[in-house]
Order: structure tokens, then sequence, then C-alpha cells
């Protein structure tokens, strides 16, 4: 399967700057590193709304919750692991629990920051703004809906955090499909197992939908862009038609979407589950594929996981 390749980031900056032309209360925080965020766009286009906070991440979280409270709708930039480890008390304490309007906008999270190394690499973000009441926390799946979950996150009141990766990635959905926050969406209709995929995930599942159809056996293909809140309804609606499931991220598999699907499942309608991701492990520098083969995230990693759990399902 052949797509066209493009970045997040690039649509995260296009979509603030259309953001800043129709609203005049949106401002954006970056912390030092508005070239790899591309918040730099919006820099450009509305100087006196942009803030460049310095390499000081839980200053900007502040400064973002104070802002937020004098009224205006905040993007506050910076890598992932900063945005989440650094300033999670800040996150927690005057974001979130004061339910202000700042939604965190982080770029070069899991694996595929690839060189940097496990420093960098963060694999228990989504883990840790999926537990503090209040927040929205949003993984899309490529460029285009990237763009569209920004102007979402932006008409949504309350903490968001929407998670981007580094690496430029296939495009798979349209300008025309709608973005739901809370709603997951069917790439592929099947009905032996369900292929449960978020964030860089999504193209393995459809890949591996491709190979298991060569075997005969029927995917449906899952893109779970919306991490919290979760669509259980669709994700019970899949257990229930297909008696199977695979979920594959590119985060620790401890307390990561698998885990949330599993406890979700476990609770209406267990079914035989395997999750691809991360294994409690720290992760290594190298190029990103290279990185995403050997910790066992790739195309044929989820297609053995669903011939795996087909068997239980028998």
């Amino acid at each position: 399967m052949t797509w066209a390749v493009e970045s997040q980031r690039k649509n995260y900056g296009k979509a603030l700057v259309e953001l800043g032309r129709t609203r005049k209360d949106i401002v954006v925080l970056d912390a030092d590193l508005s070239g790899s965020t591309r918040t730099v766009e919006f820099a450009k286009a509305y100087p006196e709304r942009f803030f460049n906070c310095g390499i000081a991440e839980q200053n900007m979280m502040g400064t973002a919750a104070g802002l937020a409270l004098g009224g205006m709708t905040v993007f506050a930039s910076t890598f992932a692991v900063f945005a989440t480890g650094r300033a999670y008390d800040q996150v927690r304490q005057s974001i979130a629990y004061p339910d202000l309007n700042v939604k965190i906008v982080a770029s070069h999270a899991g694996i595929t920051v690839g060189m940097d190394g496990a420093s960098h690499q963060t694999m228990e973000d989504i883990a840790l703004m999926n537990a503090i009441p209040n927040m929205t926390v949003i993984v899309p799946a490529d460029g285009p809906q990237t763009y569209r979950a920004v102007l979402a996150v932006a008409e949504r009141p309350g903490p968001a955090y929407i998670r981007m990766g580094r690496s430029d990635v296939p495009v798979i959905t349209s300008d025309k499909d709608e973005f739901v926050v809370g709603k997951a969406s069917v790439m592929v209709d099947g009905s032996d197992i369900a292929l449960v995929g978020t964030g860089q995930m999504v193209v393995p599942c459809l890949e591996a939908a491709e190979m298991l159809k060569q075997k005969g056996i029927s995917a449906r293909v899952i893109n779970l862009s919306t991490i919290k809140p979760l669509d259980t309804a669709t994700l019970i609606k899949a257990a229930r038609e297909c008696g199977a499931v695979v979920t594959a991220e590119e985060h620790n598999i401890v307390s990561g979407v698998g885990t949330l699907v599993a406890a979700a499942l476990a609770e209406s309608y267990p079914v035989p589950m395997q999750r691809v991701g991360m294994q409690d492990i720290f992760g290594q520098s190298g190029e990103s594929d290279e990185l995403m083969k050997e910790y066992g995230m790739g195309t044929k990693d989820v297609a053995a996981a669903a011939i795996k759990v087909m068997e239980r399902k028998k």
C-alpha cells in the first residue's frame, strides 16, 4: 500500500494560523522549540499573541494557566517528554484541576524520535495525561487529522492534550473526513478480528489487514484517534461482531491504549486480545523505522498478533 507522506507538525502550524485569523482570543506559547513544533508559523503571522517562554516548560504551563484565567484560549507546545513529564505538576495543579482552557500540543512523541534516544522517547505520556481528570487526550493518525483535531479542541472547553510524532507520516484520512472528539473511525470493515490502532500505528494496522486478507482473515481496522473520552460503543461493537481484538500503539503497553481498551471490554464484552507496543522497556538511539522493527511495532508484528489471537478465539 502506498500513500503520500505529510508532517503532523506542519499541519499543526497551519491550523494555528487559521485559528489566529478567525479568533482574537487565541494565544500560543512555546518552550524555545517553535521551529520544531511549528508554532513559528503563528509567531510570524501574529507576533503580538506569541510568547517564547524559553527552556522553562513548568513556567510555560503556569503562564498558560494565567492567560486562560484572563479569558484566552491557549495553545502550549514543546516536546512530549517535557510537556507531560517535566511539567506534570503544573499541568495537573494549574491547568486540569481548575479546568482551564489550555491545549497542550506536544511533538516528538514515541520511539520515532529516533536518534535522540531514550531520554527523549516518551512512551508514558498518554498514560500520564489520560489519568488526569478533565483532560481530553487525542492522538491523530496523520497530518490532515492533526489539523482537524486542533480546530476541534479549540472549540471544546477545558484542557486537552494532542500527541504528534517527529517523522512525516502517510496520509490516510481525507480533508472531507469529519473529526469528532470522542469518536473512533472504522477505516476498513471486517468480521474476523478488529485491529485498533492509534497515531502512527494505524498504518501498520491497515497494512496488516491486507496481509491477513491473503490468509482468508477479514480484519476490521479502527483509527482510535481520541483516547479520552474513549469511544467504548465502537470498541464494544467491534468486539461483539469480530470476537477478537489487537491494539497497536507507539507507547508503553503498561497503562497505555491497549490497557484502556482491555479495561473497557472487560466490563462490557470481554474477548481474546493482544497488545502491540513497547513492552515496558526504554528505547535507544536509531533510525525511526529500525526502532519500530526492533521493538515489535511493525506491520508483521500486528499481523502476527492477530493470528495469535485468532488461535485463542478458536
